[in-house]
């Protein structure tokens, strides 16, 4: 029962939401977090591809898999990046152009970013060739730790949640409402599930070895694009229902 309803209702849903994706691509203007928007979108296709290629890659050569794990560490940390600056630019946005807000975030953000990429880079210290269980199944794989730089990532987006949640309990305290329609209305949802696995990759950088700990870091990377993505994509569409409403208001009264 539950799988004709998904096999009905399933391929409607993805047309809807790939729907939005177009529609905003198409009315939406042409800026720079535009640009941002659509980086943000694909990169993590090449994150996907890159680790399936050094997964599989039929060379025996130390050197070239190391070149390739420091490709997919770079590509990851560039979609790490592209979507916190949309979690940053909401943050921004909430505080009202708060300008010591802008100075705090953009100190902290570069620094994390360098200390994140050295960190990552250096920590690869070796990269060989293994054979799996699976006869014919090769790979790279690597010794690396990155438990440091998950640390970072998560102490910044701890930063970012703590602000955001300031606002929301200030804008709760001042407006007579219910907590949940304001934490909701700030996205806080969003963040708490980015620094949630961002919790999850420094316990698994920890404690796990480097073949299934990159499972979950992927996985973070891709999530967290989704998520600024999907929250980007609603507050536009917001924007344009209430520019919608005002355009309707100025009809009624000049009719008037």
């Amino acid at each position: 029962m539950y799988t004709r309803r998904w096999l009905h209702f399933g391929p409607m849903i993805a047309l809807v939401h790939f729907k939005k994706k177009w529609t905003f691509l198409l009315q939406s203007r042409w800026t720079k977090v535009k640009g941002l928007y659509i980086v943000t979108r694909f990169v993590p296709f090449l994150i996907i591809i890159g680790h399936l290629y050094t997964n599989f890659i039929p060379n025996e050569n130390p050197d070239k898999c190391k070149i390739l794990i420091n490709i997919c560490s770079i590509i990851s940390q560039i979609s790490g990046s592209c979507s916190e600056c949309f979690f940053m630019l909401r943050t921004y946005a909430l505080w009202k152009d708060n300008r010591f807000v802008l100075i705090v975030m953009l100190t902290f953000f570069p620094v994390v970013v360098i200390a994140c990429a050295g960190t990552g880079l250096a920590s690869i210290v070796t990269a060989s060739y293994a054979t799996s269980a699976i006869p014919g199944i090769t790979g790279c794989c690597t010794s690396d730790n990155l438990f440091i730089p998950f640390l970072l990532f998560f102490i910044f987006q701890l930063g970012l949640m703590s602000l955001t949640l300031i606002h929301a309990i200030q804008s709760w305290r001042m407006a007579s409402g219910r907590l949940y329609a304001v934490l909701v209305k700030n996205n806080i949802l969003y963040y708490t599930c980015g620094l949630f696995l961002s919790a999850v990759n420094v316990l698994a950088s920890y404690y796990l070895h480097y073949q299934y700990h990159a499972t979950f870091q992927d996985f973070q990377f891709i999530i967290l694009a989704i998520l600024a993505l999907r929250m980007h994509r609603h507050l536009w569409q917001i924007d344009q229902q209430a520019h919608n409403m005002d355009t309707l208001v100025c009809i009624s009264l000049s009719d008037i």
